[in-house]
């Protein structure tokens, strides 16, 4: 039996049409990089600091200093709320049912994410979330590092109580979430085609299942 259900938040359970990647991408760019389609892809997942320091390196052959990194993390976060603003992010179909399924077979539900917390406070408001819906909520800047590290899954167990990882799904729609997932040793690691990856693109990382959506993991489980 499962007692924890990991999930990832944009492109998993939330639909926000891609904005994290467009204002990611944006904000390198203007930072003085030059990330392609492919970089942006490879970065899916992870936390942003690191994603923009790792693409700012790779662009200009040496590591940005710690304020260029600092601009463009805010730069980053000012376009995301910018976009969020405009089109505001809501639930993936058959997302909150699900949930509220788990959650009534006595399974707890965390979110993990490579947003920082200032971020994620601001979309869970807009998507109407709280601890009535959530058991936990674990973001980039509460572990020592982002996926593809297990961190964030451990801080969840951590959160919810749960002590055996063989008693835990995590579910995400990009390769770094099921690294993170096959890391931990979770007993379920599934990928989710809702985001920005194709089932060839997660068929090639290791995982458990390859699902339409979160909102099939009741079924998955027999729930």
């Amino acid at each position: 039996m499962i007692e924890l259900a990991v999930f990832d938040i944009a492109g998993t359970t939330v639909e926000e049409r891609n904005a994290v990647y467009t204002a990611l991408e944006e904000a390198v760019v203007a930072a003085g990089g030059a990330p392609s389609k492919d970089d942006i892809q490879r970065w899916m997942g992870a936390g942003k600091r690191e994603a923009i320091t790792a693409m700012l390196t790779e662009s200009t052959g040496r590591v940005p200093s710690a304020d260029v990194v600092d601009q463009g993390l805010a730069d980053f976060r000012a376009r995301l709320a910018a976009a969020y603003s405009e089109t505001p992010p809501v639930p993936l179909p058959g997302v909150p049912e699900a949930i509220a399924s788990l959650r009534a077979a006595g399974v707890k539900v965390a979110l993990t994410t490579g947003f920082e917390r200032e971020v994620v406070d601001a979309l869970l408001k807009t998507v109407g979330w709280d601890e009535t819906v959530i058991d936990a909520v674990v973001c980039v800047d509460d572990v020592p590092a982002g996926r593809p590290a297990p961190y964030m899954i451990f801080r969840a167990m951590e959160r919810t109580g749960v002590r055996d990882v063989r008693k835990v799904l995590a579910a995400g729609d990009t390769a770094r979430d099921l690294e993170a997932g096959t890391n931990a040793g979770a007993a379920y690691v599934v990928g989710v085609l809702t985001g920005g990856y194709t089932a060839a693109d997660l068929g090639r990382v290791n995982h458990t299942h390859l699902l339409p959506s979160v909102a099939e993991v009741p079924t998955l489980l027999a729930l």
